[in-house]
């Protein structure tokens, strides 16, 4: 073999190897249906503090592997959206950001649904906890800015919908 056919033959293996051995395309992260292998779904209820009723289709948290999980690596979730962290133990509950791309809201709720506090916009890949003020068995994470937008706070009430997806 020619030294020319030789540099042709790597560069050509390399090629191949370099496109077919790469890493999974980043939309296999980016898209909300990675999570649906891993999380039930259900349909979620916020009576807002007008009393206004809003329906969320909500991915259920109810494990400690997928309360670990959370939102991780999703970059971009549909408004009406979020994520349902369910605890069976009334405790203070934190949540952090790590790896997780998209700004939420956090709403904290009592055994009975009712709000007890609401941090809105917690920053993107942040490592700092953040907790409910008081014991809680529920933590609802929405996009950032839709707590605001629907008046969920201190007066809104969660509602879990039975029979969800």
């Amino acid at each position: 073999m020619t030294p020319r056919l030789a540099i042709a033959v790597f560069v050509s293996v390399a090629m191949l190897c370099i496109t077919s051995c790469r890493a999974p395309a980043e939309t296999a992260v980016d898209d909300v249906p990675s999570l649906e292998g891993d999380f039930e779904r259900a349909t979620l209820t916020i009576e807002s503090d007008d009393g206004l009723r809003h329906e969320f289709d909500v991915y259920l948290a109810n494990t400690p592997d997928q309360q670990r999980r959370g939102l991780m690596f999703v970059r971009k979730m549909p408004e009406t959206t979020g994520m349902l962290f369910t605890y069976e133990d009334t405790a203070y509950h934190s949540m952090w950001m790590k790896n997780t791309y998209i700004s939420l809201d956090l709403i904290f709720a009592r055994l009975d649904g009712s709000i007890s506090s609401v941090i809105h916009a917690a920053q993107p890949l942040s490592l700092t906890s953040r907790g409910s003020i008081e014991p809680v068995n529920y933590v609802l994470e929405l996009n950032a800015g839709v707590a605001r937008k629907l008046n969920i706070g201190n007066r809104s009430r969660l509602i879990l919908n039975a029979g969800g997806d």
